[in-house]
C-alpha cells in the first residue's frame, strides 16, 4: 500500500459507536480525541445518520446558487444560535477555509491589510490562514506567505492593544488555544481586544473551529467570554464527522465582503448533517452536559495525577494535561496498553477532546487509564 502526506497510525479503525471505536482486530478503544473534536455527538449518531441518508436519497448535490431547503434551514439555525448581530452565514468545507474567508472578508470590509494574530495560535494550513499560524514547522516550507501579519503573546491584553492600530484589518484569536497547548484566555483579554478593535475599526475574528459547538460548555466560547466578535469561524464539530465549515459575520462585514465563493458551499447532504448536528446539540442541551462532565473530569484528573503532571487545564470537554515527559510516548502507551485514544498539543500536552455525550462512567474509565500510564 502506498500513501502520501499523512503518517498513518498502526491501528486500522473500522467501526464506531458513541464514545468507542473498534479496529480491524476487534479491539475496542475509548475515543477521547474524537478525531480532533469532529464527532461531538459520538460515532454513528442516529439523528445525523438518518438526516444524511434521507437527503442522499433525494438530492446529493447542487451548487449553492440554487436554493435548497435544508441549506436555508442551516443558515437560519446558525444565525439563531450565534451571538446577537452575528447573523450572516457563509458555508465552506473546513476550518482553514472558514478562516481564509474571514481574513479576506476583513480586508475587503475595512480596506486595510494588517492582521494581528497570537503566538502559539493555529488557524489552518491554507496560505492565508497559515500566515496567521505561529509555528515555523507548519510555515517554513511554504514561505513567503501572505505578509502584513503581526504576532503578539497570547492572553497579553497590553501587547494586543499596542498592536492594534488604524491600519489593522483584523485580529484573529482562539478563545481557547487548541494546538498551542489548551490555553484558555482570560475574559479580560478577550474583552479588551473587543474594545480595541471596535475603537480602531478592525474586525475581531474568533476562531471557534475547535471551541465551538458546545466544546467549552457553551455553544460558542464567546458566550462565556461575554464578547460579541465581528466574525466567528466554525468547522470541526459542525457536521459530526462530515466536512463542513462556516464563517458567521456581522452585517458590516457581510455587506462589504468582496467576491468569494466555493463550489461545494453548503451541499445538501453536508447541510443535512450539520443541521441535524446543531439541532441535536441545542435541543438536548449538550453544552451544559459538556460543562458538567468536563468540570468533573478535570477535578478527578487533578486528584489522581497530582504532582505527576505540571497542570490540568481547559474549559468544558476541551482538556489539556501538561506532562513531565514526552506526550507522544504517553499517547502510544495509552493506545496500546489501555485502549484509549487521545491527542497531542505540542510535545508536552496530552489533549482530550472526547464526544460531548461522554458519560460519567466513560470519564472515570479515561481517568483510570490516564492515571495508570502517567502515574
Amino acid at each position: 500500500m502506498s500513501g502520501f502526506i499523512f503518517s498513518e497510525k498502526p491501528i486500522e479503525l473500522v467501526e464506531g459507536d458513541g464514545s468507542y471505536v473498534t479496529d480491524s482486530n476487534g479491539t475496542e478503544y475509548l475515543d477521547m480525541g474524537a478525531s480532533y473534536a469532529c464527532v461531538p455527538l459520538g460515532h454513528g449518531h442516529e439523528a445525523v445518520d438518518e438526516a444524511v441518508r434521507d437527503q442522499f436519497d433525494r438530492l446529493t448535490y447542487v451548487q449553492a446558487s440554487y436554493p435548497v431547503e435544508i441549506r436555508t434551514k442551516l443558515y437560519e439555525l446558525l444565525a439563531e444560535t450565534a451571538p446577537k448581530t452575528v447573523d450572516k452565514v457563509w458555508l465552506c468545507n473546513s476550518g482553514t477555509e472558514a478562516n481564509e474567508a474571514a481574513l479576506k472578508f476583513a480586508r475587503s470590509a475595512t480596506g486595510n491589510s494588517k492582521i494581528v494574530s497570537t503566538k502559539r495560535g493555529f488557524h489552518g494550513r491554507t496560505m492565508g490562514a497559515l500566515a496567521t499560524t505561529w509555528k515555523d514547522k507548519y510555515k517554513k516550507p511554504y514561505e513567503p506567505l501572505m505578509g502584513d501579519v503581526e504576532f503578539v503573546p497570547y492572553d497579553d491584553a497590553e501587547a494586543m492593544a499596542d498592536a492594534i492600530d488604524d491600519d489593522t484589518a483584523a485580529v484573529i484569536v482562539e478563545p481557547v488555544q487548541g494546538e498551542g497547548g489548551i490555553n484558555p484566555a482570560r475574559k479580560e483579554f478577550l474583552q479588551r481586544t473587543r474594545v480595541e478593535t471596535a475603537t480602531s475599526g478592525a474586525a475581531l475574528i474568533f476562531d471557534e473551529v475547535q471551541t465551538g459547538m458546545g466544546r467549552t460548555g457553551t455553544l460558542w466560547a464567546s458566550e462565556w467570554a461575554d464578547v460579541v466578535p465581528d466574525m466567528i469561524t466554525s468547522a470541526k464539530g459542525l457536521g459530526n464527522g462530515l466536512p463542513v465549515g462556516a464563517t458567521l459575520c456581522r452585517d458590516w462585514i457581510a455587506d462589504n465582503y468582496g467576491s468569494h465563493a466555493s463550489t461545494f458551499s453548503g451541499g445538501p447532504v453536508i447541510s443535512a448533517a450539520a443541521h441535524a448536528t446543531v439541532s441535536t446539540i441545542v435541543d438536548e442541551e449538550i453544552p451544559a452536559h459538556a460543562d458538567k462532565i468536563g468540570e468533573y473530569m478535570r477535578a478527578e484528573l487533578e486528584a489522581e495525577l497530582g504532582d505527576d503532571v505540571r497542570d490540568v487545564r481547559g474549559e468544558g470537554l476541551m482538556i489539556g494535561i501538561e506532562v513531565k515527559r514526552g506526550a507522544n510516548r504517553i499517547l502510544r502507551d495509552l493506545a496500546i496498553d489501555q485502549q484509549l485514544l487521545a491527542l497531542p498539543a505540542g510535545r508536552t500536552v496530552v489533549r482530550l477532546l472526547p464526544p460531548l455525550t461522554l458519560s460519567e462512567d466513560e470519564a472515570d474509565e479515561a481517568v483510570d487509564a490516564l492515571s495508570e500510564v502517567i502515574g
